[in-house]
């Protein structure tokens, strides 16, 4: 699976934008090849306030998200969580603000990363060809 890994915030300039394109994504692309990770995150701006749970409602209510929703989380510093640690590694781009966005490939390498002013609709192509080449390696299997 293609994973397109995302520290999100509810109370963000970007947050309505980003949540309905981040969900025509997901409609488009997955469950099955693809799916878009959302990590709330209250480490800048604190524009993630809530608890999970108010997140995640959030989320779904608004912009019908049917992506996994994880627990609120740290994406930069010493409080990083290792996954995130992993992510700033593998692409040398640590988040500096909410939606940064890292496109994983299905072999779990950070292929590339987006800061919260490039928008989904021009990372749409890179998920396009890596979804693709995870299609046409299934039929050749056939």
């Amino acid at each position: 699976q293609v994973s397109l890994v995302v520290n999100v915030a509810s109370e963000c300039g970007y947050t309505d934008s980003h949540y309905k394109a981040l969900q025509q994504l997901q409609r488009d692309f997955g469950p099955y090849h693809f799916n878009v990770l959302a990590f709330p995150c209250n480490q800048f701006g604190q524009q993630e306030p809530d608890t999970n749970k108010e997140i995640e409602n959030f989320a779904r209510k608004t912009y019908g998200a049917s992506f996994p929703m994880f627990s609120k989380i740290a994406v930069s510093g010493a409080g990083a969580i290792p996954a995130y640690k992993y992510l700033i590694g593998s692409t040398g781009e640590e988040p500096t603000w909410n939606f940064w966005k890292y496109l994983v490939d299905p072999n779990g390498k950070a292929v590339k990363a987006w800061d919260s002013t490039v928008s989904v609709e021009e990372i749409r192509p890179y998920v396009t060809e890596l979804v693709r080449k995870i299609i046409l390696k299934k039929k050749d299997e056939l």
